[in-house]
């Protein structure tokens, strides 16, 4: 089979799975729809895995061109897909995690009466993200871009009889649009400097547009990551979307969406290392971003909502690294944070499917005497979240606190380095108060089960990857650096990384025996008094942004709404309308009769019409003296 089938296969299995499953939309639940879509994701998976193949033995990159796409003038886009080694490594991650979420949600859905369009939907938005990662040009991915957009919103909003996920989906919706404004100006510059929106082309003239250009370029490409990334101030989405079915929550938080803003970063490296100034905000948000998303996740209750602000927090890394050149080291997070991430939401769908949707931790306790193989993943995932040695993000996370200190950023370095404490300590939080403790779901009169075999089967190899994946960094780094530059520490950083990693290690452990240690002697972690401190109410109202924005924005937007409904629109333009409405059916009822056939009727409207005719005759034909009797009389 060629490459350039592989490509088509990898690129539109997961569209023709979500029309599959769209056929039986409309009536009642199939398995086979879901075991079919899942297949398909499957295949898309394989073929994803004989292309990497083929990049790893040297053959060269793969790059198709369909048909031309829009040719306007000098404006010319084909309809092209790139496969390079760090395409097929999102390609990877987004295939492997699909599948996995797929063949979950068989069990998960397995109640829900949309359970056809759920899959519809979700197949949607593996090839979305397909679309995106596989694009040879700026246009091309951003209608990628759009379209997980697009499909978040429907997964978003699923259950759309619920008003709260109804307002979440839209606010995911028109958050991100607000940042794709950013993005398309971006491209608007990219085209309007080089002439072309062609990765290629692009690339090889980066350097010779000036520099502040290149600055407003970076600028805005970021404004548009900063949305999908759910990065500071456009965050606030990214926790209200635990609206959706909860692997909706793990695809967009390990391989779709959230992943979009840091793909882009590092698929236009060559632009953004140029811009060094752009770069060091980029680090410097996502270093605040990190420990300002940890905090949330250090008090909250909600098992979905502390791991989006975990997704949050380590977002923040993968940009710190990206910020500051360390591209390869960016992209290494991402993949390794894609299976505990993974893991650890499908992990949550167990409990919440066991305790009848209950989210909240505080009513949990003592879980693993009945979820014996869901307390095993999660705790899995949690200490490869960490950063404990060996599970994989102790390799990735590491190296990005590595690379803060190797450019003298101490500041980021130390910022990063606290996070890595409070990581430690809400993530065993989650898993002493849901698996560990006392049996308080008996109180709430739950009764808990382990989810079906072949749901605890498709988290394995996100289980394993978390394990395992951290130690193929090197033969990692080989790979993409066909496309990505090496990061090169200096050799005082060398020298020092031993004691970095037993420094980070050291906090990491630090926060995990906290947890374990205060939950042991002291249910729910935190003490009463501590609980009334103002610290305590910031963390917990999410710094109380969400409430300046409902004030500040939300509120004035919709006074300021009503007010043009009832003056501008209803009073003005409304009123307007319906006038030339009235006025025209009144002329048609009262002209009515001269189409009646009544003869005299008739001839009276005759004898008006020739006499406004002999009225215009004469004042066309007098119309100079009229004009001197006027003039005279005006004088």
């Amino acid at each position: 089979m060629s490459e350039e089938t592989l490509l088509y296969i990898a690129l539109f299995s997961p569209i023709v799975s979500s029309l599959f499953a769209a056929l039986f939309g409309t009536v009642p639940k199939r398995v086979f729809v879901g075991v079919v879509t899942s297949g398909l994701i499957g295949l898309s998976f394989l073929s994803s895995l004989a292309l990497f193949i083929h990049l790893q033995s040297g053959s060269g990159v793969v790059h198709v061109q369909m048909f031309d796409w829009i040719m306007a003038g000098d404006f010319s886009v084909p309809f092209g897909f790139l496969v390079d080694e760090v395409t097929v490594t999102m390609m990877l991650v987004v295939s492997l995690v699909s599948t996995a979420v797929h063949i979950y949600s068989i069990g998960y859905m397995e109640h829900d009466k949309g359970f056809n369009r759920f899959f519809s939907y979700l197949s949607a938005f593996v090839f979305s993200m397909m679309f995106l990662v596989m694009s040879d040009n700026f246009l091309g991915l951003f209608i990628g871009w759009e379209g997980v957009g697009l499909c978040s919103w429907l997964l978003i909003g699923f259950w759309y009889h619920k008003h709260s996920a109804g307002w979440a989906a839209n606010e995911a919706f028109i958050m991100n649009r607000i940042a794709d404004l950013g993005m398309l100006l971006g491209i608007f510059l990219i085209y309007w400097t080089y002439g072309s929106v062609q990765y290629d082309v692009v690339f090889s003239a980066v350097s010779e547009a000036d520099g502040e250009i290149l600055t407003w370029i970076a600028i805005f490409l970021f404004i548009g990551a900063m949305g999908k990334s759910a990065q500071f101030p456009l965050h606030t989405w990214l926790a209200d979307a635990m609206e959706g079915p909860t692997p909706v929550s793990a695809l967009i938080h390990a391989a779709t969406m959230v992943t979009a803003g840091v793909y882009l970063v590092i698929r236009a490296n060559e632009l953004f290392a140029l811009t060094p100034e752009v770069g060091l905000f980029i680090a410097s948000l996502g270093a605040f971003v990190a420990m300002f998303a940890a905090t949330m996740a250090l008090v909250n209750r909600d098992i979905k909502r502390i791991i989006a602000y975990s997704t949050l927090s380590q977002l923040g890394y993968m940009f710190v690294a990206a910020g500051l050149g360390a591209y390869w080291i960016a992209l290494f997070h991402l993949v390794t944070h894609a299976f505990f991430k993974a893991l650890l939401f499908l992990g949550a769908g167990n409990v919440m499917h066991a305790m009848n949707d209950e989210l909240n931790i505080m009513k949990m306790g003592g879980m693993r005497k009945v979820m014996g193989w869901t307390a095993i993943l999660m705790l899995l995932a949690s200490l490869a979240l960490a950063g404990i040695y060996p599970f994989a993000g102790f390799f990735s996370k590491d190296k990005i606190l590595e690379v803060a200190f190797d450019g003298h950023y101490y500041i980021l370095w130390a910022t990063l380095w606290i996070t890595a404490g409070l990581t430690a300590f809400y993530s065993f939080r989650v898993v002493m108060l849901v698996f560990f403790g006392k049996e308080r779901y008996k109180d709430f009169g739950f009764h808990p089960h382990e989810a079906h075999d072949y749901m605890i089967w498709a988290m394995v190899p996100l289980a394993v990857l978390a394990v395992i994946a951290g130690f193929f960094e090197h033969q990692f780094v080989a790979f993409v650096s066909n496309v990505l530059p090496v990061y090169e520490f200096s050799e005082h950083t060398h020298h020092m990384v031993g004691q970095l990693i037993l420094v980070t290690s050291a906090i990491a452990i630090t926060g995990i025996a906290i947890a374990v240690f205060s939950n042991m002697f002291r249910e729910g972690v935190f003490s009463s008094a501590f609980r009334n401190t103002i610290l305590f109410k910031l963390f917990d109202n999410q710094y109380y942004i969400p409430k300046i924005y409902e004030e500040v924005i939300t509120k004035p937007y919709m006074e300021l709404s009503k007010v043009f409904w009832e003056k501008v629109d209803m009073k003005i333009v409304d009123a307007s309308v319906d006038g030339i409405a009235n006025i025209l059916r009144s002329t048609g009822e009262n002209t009515r009769g001269m189409q009646s056939g009544n003869l005299s009727y008739m001839l009276r409207w005759m004898a008006g019409g020739m006499m406004l005719i002999l009225l215009f005759a004469i004042v066309y034909t007098y119309s100079d003296v009229l004009l001197n009797i006027l003039q005279g009389v005006a004088k």
